[in-house]
């Protein structure tokens, strides 16, 4: 794999393991926490989403879904 796509793909299992211990939070806590930009964490959460790992019950909120899922 390309560092770049490492680099992305551990930065995706960070924000979806951060998603999973706090149970709900909001895109700019992401942007805050990670400090990426809103772009970066939309295609994130769009890697997620696509995946059905995520889910967003309301405009800017994020939760886990019920999928399970290994994360190593």
């Amino acid at each position: 794999m390309k560092p770049s796509t490492d680099r992305m793909m551990t930065r995706i299992k960070s924000i979806y393991l951060y998603i999973q211990k706090r149970g709900s939070v909001s895109t700019k806590e992401l942007v805050e926490e990670f400090g990426i930009t809103q772009r970066t964490v939309q295609r994130d959460l769009s890697v997620l989403k696509y995946n059905n790992l995520v889910e967003s019950p309301a405009r800017g909120k994020w939760n886990i879904t019920k999928r399970k899922s290994h994360v190593s």
